[in-house]
């Protein structure tokens, strides 16, 4: 639980001192972002821009069940995978995705049956090479 600022204490000083003994105590450490620039930094934002960059992550799966959300996932995934610039990053694409799969299988997500299993990389790869030659 945060604390107060104690009386006599200059506000900033305080506000330092948590942000340095978070940081002792590694609660920024591994952070998704750490080391890359905020998004959007410096550009003027509209008036509901989290609500925008809300609906354009959750790509229109808001209020599906956890299931319904992987399908879709995984259909998008499948997708990026066949347009990826190299194999090697199809394959990863898939190797992600088949993670999140198992994972789900292991432990069943609620919603309607899953209905899904994990992509066969080979085939998708094979997939990939018919498409790339206009087949």
């Amino acid at each position: 639980m945060t604390q107060r600022k104690p009386p006599g204490m200059g506000f900033e000083s305080w506000i330092d001192r948590q942000i340095r003994e978070a940081q002792e105590r590694g609660e920024f450490d591994d952070l998704p972002s750490a080391g890359k620039p905020l998004p959007g930094a410096g550009e003027a934002l509209e008036e509901d821009w989290w609500i925008r960059r809300k609906v354009r992550e959750e790509e229109g799966t808001t209020g599906l069940p956890p299931s319904l959300v992987l399908r879709k996932q995984a259909e998008t995934a499948r997708a990026r995978a066949l347009a990826a610039a190299t194999d090697e990053e199809a394959r990863s694409i898939i190797e992600r995705m088949n993670a999140e799969i198992l994972d789900a299988l292991r432990k069943p997500l609620s919603g309607p049956p899953l209905n899904l299993m994990p992509f066969d990389v080979g085939e998708l790869l094979r997939e990939r090479k018919g498409t790339s030659r206009g087949q």
